[in-house]
């Protein structure tokens, strides 16, 4: 008789793996299948690499606005080197024995559901009670004439520089976007961002853009807005030209695509196991992430909130449900970073999104260093600002946003009164630590009472 596995997990990222070590630990027998590297494109191409070298740029500019620092130097091999100890050398042999150590079998190779229940990889099947579909999503690179003429790199070159080029585009104005100029400007690189819409980070509020558009511009970072690229082609001398829809060209070394992402599902067959997609290949699930009987879903192929963080949750989701619990996903309050300089960090509804949805809500924009004294014994020539959103109805938070200094840590007093629904009248009681950016939620609501009476 064929061996049936309890759970069948395709895709070993952040949410494949804790639901892995969640239903180990609960005592299911467990198969996983990775085609690449477990961990994923996180803890390889993305968060992890990217963020540790994130960290040299932002350390030399806090000295540059800290008072009695000296000027402070880079070292491109030193970060290049703990970048790739970080990024376990792409290297996930410790991992796999663990997992094996665990009592779980790990098949390589890429897989796919050949029906109810039933996995097939390398030309075999597996049988299990439960699979959960954790394969995430891959790059979108355009297509426009001359694309294959140039050097296009996705985050997955970026990150696995061994030599920094001279100069690059960056195509697009999300995160990453802005993430990729701040580490390359930040190591002396000539950074475009080539901007199709008229500001970026489109799905923040109208302050959030101007800010961020305001710092990676002081950074050195050219911004070309209302631009795309139309052609392509090798220059003379081996570098990418661009013509872009402004009428101009640009020679740069490589164009970076920071042009979003689509869920790895091709492949996968979903639909035998009773899986529908959406119009963008994206694997639907209900409340419990449950996408068919006894098929699961999470992380970004689900494509409800592309981070990581969401991954690890829903995979904790999954795991308390297959172990028995009524568990259900809930997406209020959960933050937003850019790891840019400042950070940018947001939680919950913009304006506009309150009203879309018939919301009668109430805004307020706090400057942090004619406020708070954090900021000045943070850095000279302080910077930051916070946003909050308020029901006036129901009088509790709808969101808020901050572009300040360690804003992703912070943001998170929001998320939690959010995801609580706590009443302004607790937030307000609340007692800040002094001297903290925390104190600018308690500034911003006393204001916002001020003017709007809430």
């Amino acid at each position: 008789m064929d061996e049936v596995f309890d759970v069948a997990i395709i895709g070993m990222g952040p949410g494949g793996e804790v639901a892995a070590d969640r239903l180990l630990t609960g005592g299911k027998k467990v198969i996983a299948f990775e085609s690449e590297l477990i961990g994923g494109e996180c803890a390889y191409w993305a968060c992890i690499p990217s963020k540790t070298v994130l960290r040299g740029p932002e350390v030399k500019l806090e000295a540059a606005r800290t008072a009695g620092v000296g000027a402070s130097e880079l070292n491109w091999e030193q970060a290049r080197d703990y970048r790739d100890y970080m990024a376990r050398n792409l290297d996930d042999s410790a991992q796999l024995a663990g997992y094996i150590q665990r009592g779980a079998q790990v098949v390589r190779g890429r897989a796919s559901i050949a029906g109810p229940g039933r996995v097939r990889a390398n030309g075999q099947e597996y049988l299990a009670h439960h699979i959960i579909i954790a394969t995430g999503t891959e790059p979108v690179i355009p297509d426009f004439p001359g694309v294959g003429d140039i050097t296009a790199w996705s985050n997955r070159e970026v990150y696995t520089l061994t030599e920094l080029p001279t100069s690059v585009a960056i195509v697009g104005a999300s995160a990453v976007a802005l993430e990729t100029a701040s580490f390359l400007t930040g190591f002396g690189v000539e950074v475009t961002l080539i901007n199709r819409s008229d500001r970026l980070l489109r799905r923040e509020e109208p302050e959030v853009s101007a800010l961020a558009e305001k710092y990676v511009r002081e950074l050195g970072v050219t911004v070309l807005a209302h631009t795309s690229v139309v052609g392509g082609k090798r220059g003379h001398l081996g570098e990418s030209e661009l013509e872009l829809s402004n009428g101009t060209s640009l020679k740069v070394d490589a164009v970076i695509f920071a042009t979003g992402r689509t869920p790895r599902t091709g492949e996968l067959d979903a639909a035998r196991a009773g899986a529908t997609l959406d119009g963008r290949g994206n694997v639907r699930i209900d409340e419990h992430c449950w996408a068919a009987e006894g098929l699961w879903a999470i992380g970004d192929v689900t494509g409800v909130m592309p981070f990581t963080h969401v991954a690890k949750y829903q995979g904790r989701v999954v795991a308390d449900c297959i172990l028995g619990a009524d568990r259900i996903a809930s997406y209020d309050g959960i933050p937003r970073v850019v790891f840019a300089n400042p950070e940018i960090a947001a939680v919950g509804l913009t304006r506009e999104q309150a009203e879309s949805r018939g919301i009668n809500a109430a805004s307020i924009h706090v400057n942090l260093p004619e406020t708070l004294a954090r900021p000045w014994t943070y850095e000279q020539e302080p910077r930051g600002d916070l946003g909050i959103l308020v029901d006036r109805h129901r009088r509790v938070l709808l969101g808020a946003w901050a572009v300040a200094p360690l804003a992703g840590e912070w943001i998170h007093q929001a998320s939690l009164a959010i995801r609580g629904e706590l009443s302004l009248e607790v937030l307000r009681d609340s007692v800040a630590q002094f001297p903290s950016y925390n104190e600018a939620y308690l500034v911003a609501l006393d204001r916002l009472g001020s003017a709007e009476g809430i």
